[in-house]
């Protein structure tokens, strides 16, 4: 597999195979983070994970509440904030050389979409 990077309106994420010690990259237009592959593995995890509670939490709220949820390994935190429909994304990079990063909730699904199929042959 070659290196491939994928990106939209507000993202950027991206896979290096060949890569020696930072095989992954997520960012935004205007700043980007390289990653190990295990960390890119967490981040696009705990994405989905995020994600599917967010769609599972449609029918418990009201049109106009708000919700905030982290989900978190040793490695990364992450958190979605917003609208089960509509939220923004923050994590924090835990390990080694730590960085934070946001994304604007326009730019969420199509990341999320990305991540999911990013490594897919």
């Amino acid at each position: 597999m070659e290196r491939v990077i994928k990106s939209g309106d507000g993202w950027r994420i991206g896979w290096n195979p060949n890569a020696v010690e930072y095989q992954g990259l997520v960012g935004t237009d205007d700043w980007a983070i390289e990653l190990t592959a295990a960390e890119l593995d967490v981040f696009c995890r705990l994405l989905a994970q995020l994600a599917d509670t967010m769609k599972q939490l449609t029918a418990e709220l009201m049109d106009e509440e708000k919700i905030a949820c982290e989900a978190e390994s040793d490695l990364l935190w992450m958190e979605v904030e917003g609208y089960p429909h509509q939220y923004s994304l923050r994590f924090i990079l835990n390990s080694g050389r730590c960085a934070e990063g946001k994304w604007q909730a326009s730019a969420v699904p199509g990341l999320l979409q990305a991540a999911g199929m990013l490594k897919v042959f």
